[in-house]
């Protein structure tokens, strides 16, 4: 086959199946993934990003940066759902694009989920850090501010210290294995929407009409680029499906989780926008720590205390979730044979990719430690963009060349769903700073001259490797 056929190959949706017994271990069910797909959904749109945005870019119209985030979402989970009713298997989608599409398109969106995966954790830590910082404030304890936050976001920061350790901490209890990791994420993920419950009752009582006006200080433009970056907080469930894997009962349950997610999250985003916003002029807004200064702001300081120590808990499920997810991308692009095989084997008794892991927890430590956290978080939007436009086509592709696939799962109005998916996703990334876009195209660069020295002659479809007797013959036709 010339170069050109052979970059195409795809990875039999067969073999994705049979793969998928082996290595993790199969122990969550429904509302364990729910738990996951929620932990990466509601965590620091909520605490964090909600202000940040309503603050600098939309005002009260972060409620229609949100809404317009939600319905891009919400097409490019369906199409997800489907998926993941039909091939099982960790990776996300990697994995998708690598069955649909080919091993270069698999392979450009693997490299751009290693990214995007690791800097959300970045910036969810940050996020948390800020809450943190508050907290200690209100106890009367002042940390040194060279450890308060990356250069740049205030006089004297040197490195944001607590956010680049609470990276190392959940790489720590990821490694501890997958069914112990799932029930400490179930936990905090009921806490925190119990504490979310609470805001909102509490907040109801002191919402103020006139802090909704104007709606749009910034133009309806400004409600545009906020939808751009919050996007990054409606799509946990992309991580949630890259632990296929490790779920009991994968085809069956993975679609309804993702289903069940994203219309919990949708609801809860929007009705913490109203009460945010009602509590609190967007101009006064402490982007640090969004709800407890709204909340000190109606005199309910004590209750902020709470929702700050509660923040804490609650935005780390979001960590969690995207550093289990970015391990396993990089967990199967490893089996695969497109990055080395090292990194594909687990731990012997926990049954997980720790070789994998600690790497993550460093780079999302440096990145937490040393970037702010709106360039952070415009980094994670425009990979996932570009993963959601993938699997969208992906999916209108597999439906042609591969009709007779059994299918848990169908998006409905195909192919009207993934166009409408499509279109958002290339809107949003429009309205994202050039300097995100130069960044992202190093990355990409970068990503491209791997697979070239490394990945395209070591892949496990690779025939002429096959032919070397170093992995079993599996010779596909290039799409």
């Amino acid at each position: 086959m010339s170069v050109a056929r052979e970059i195409f190959r795809r990875k039999p949706v067969d073999s994705s199946e049979e793969e998928s017994a082996g290595g993790l271990r199969r122990t969550m069910g429904l509302w364990q993934l729910v738990a996951l797909s929620l932990g990466g959904l509601v965590g620091a749109g909520v605490f964090s990003l909600a202000g940040v945005v309503a603050h600098e870019d939309a005002g009260p119209g972060v409620m229609l940066s949100f809404l317009i985030a939600i319905i891009a979402s919400s097409a490019a989970a369906l199409c997800y759902a489907e998926f993941a009713g039909t091939i099982p298997k960790a990776g996300s989608a990697y994995t998708y694009s690598y069955a649909a599409l080919g091993e270069v398109v698999g392979w450009a969106i693997g490299w751009d989920l290693l990214l995007e995966y690791t800097a959300i954790v970045a910036v969810v830590a940050i996020a948390v850090s800020g809450y943190f910082s508050y907290v200690l404030e209100g106890i009367g304890l002042d940390l040194p501010v060279w450890m308060l936050g990356a250069p740049g976001t205030g006089a004297g920061h040197r490195v944001d210290l607590l956010a680049a350790l609470l990276c190392l901490l959940l790489a720590f209890v990821l490694s501890r294995g997958t069914k112990e990791s799932a029930r400490f994420e179930t936990i905090l993920v009921v806490v925190k929407l119990g504490i979310v419950a609470l805001v909102v009752i509490a907040g109801a009582f002191h919402i103020s009409a006139g802090n909704y006006s104007p709606f749009l200080p910034y133009g309806l433009g400004g409600a545009f680029t906020g939808a751009a970056t919050t996007f990054f907080a409606v799509y946990g469930y992309d991580a949630m499906s890259a632990a296929a894997e490790e779920s009991a009962e994968a085809k069956k349950v993975l679609p309804k989780a993702i289903v069940i997610s994203l219309g919990i999250a949708a609801v809860v985003y929007l009705l913490v926008c109203v009460v945010l916003l009602g509590m609190q002029d967007y101009r006064r807004i402490d982007v640090d720590s969004p709800f407890s200064s709204a909340l000190a702001s109606v005199g309910l300081g004590g209750l902020g205390m709470v929702v700050a120590v509660g923040a804490i808990i609650g935005i780390t499920t979001s960590a969690f979730a995207n550093m289990l997810a970015v391990s396993r991308v990089w967990y199967s692009m490893s089996r695969d044979g497109l990055l080395p095989r090292y990194f594909a084997r687990n731990h012997p008794k926990r049954q997980v990719p720790t070789r994998v892991i600690w790497p993550v927890g460093i780079g999302s430590a440096v990145i937490a430690g040393f970037l702010p956290i709106r360039e952070a978080a415009d980094l994670t939007n425009i990979g996932i963009l570009t993963a959601f436009i993938v699997v969208a086509v992906a999916v209108v592709v597999m439906r042609r060349t591969r009709p007779e696939l059994p299918r848990a799962f169908r998006t409905p109005l195909v192919p009207l769903v993934p166009a409408i998916g499509v279109a958002f996703s290339v809107w949003l990334i429009s309205n994202l700073d050039p300097v995100t876009w130069l960044r992202f195209a190093g990355w990409m660069a970068l990503g491209m001259v791997v697979y070239a020295l490394f990945g395209y002659r070591n892949s496990q479809e690779n025939p002429d490797r096959a032919g070397r007797g170093q992995d079993r013959e599996r010779v596909t036709d290039p799409f």
